[in-house]
């Protein structure tokens, strides 16, 4: 069971032209943009990734607006696991559990999902919070993630599970975000 105390967000290149052309881009920038809040609210840490940001451009402002204190960490690695940046700020954080949402789904999520489980950590993707350019590829990542223990899970199912109860102090702040 995913927990406040030990989990953390990795946002994966929600950004430039790609978060528009991706498979469902409107409903994924949509539901990042709600974990986000949620994990703000909550004051879970979010690690926020972006892929070549010079060339790629930024991180969707409907998402980026939402996430305070934290810069994105600039990757050229489709694995966020092989930038030492990430990695600093992995251990920094402090957590063992990791909750994965972005683009695209069989590329960039599927290859720091899977090196984050390598590394022995509790690893989730948020299936109705990634993407990828095509239907297919996302189904592909979903699958073999799951063919390596990394569940999937959805915006919905991560929040409630992470609160635990009605009477959490942030739950109406959550229903607020998934209603």
């Amino acid at each position: 069971m995913f927990t406040i105390e030990e989990a953390c967000l990795v946002v994966v290149d929600v950004q430039g032209k790609l978060a528009t052309i991706v498979d469902e881009s409107e409903s994924v920038i949509e539901n990042v943009t709600k974990l986000v809040q949620a994990m703000e609210a909550l004051e879970i840490p979010i690690l926020w990734l972006e892929q070549n940001p010079s060339r790629l451009g930024g991180t969707a402002l409907e998402i980026a607006q939402h996430i305070k204190e934290q810069q994105p960490i600039a990757k050229l690695a489709f694995s966020a696991c092989q930038e030492h940046e990430f990695i600093d700020a992995l251990k920094a954080s402090g957590r063992s559990q990791f909750i994965v949402t972005g683009i695209e789904t069989h590329i960039c999520v599927y290859q720091t999902a899977r090196q984050l489980k390598e590394q022995g950590f509790e690893v989730e993707v948020v299936a109705d919070a990634v993407s990828s350019r095509t239907k297919a590829n996302k189904e592909v990542g979903l699958e073999k993630m799951k063919a390596l223990g990394i569940l999937p899970t959805s915006v919905e199912m991560i929040l409630y599970e992470l609160l635990q109860r009605a009477d959490h102090p942030h739950f109406k702040t959550v229903l607020q975000l998934v209603k």
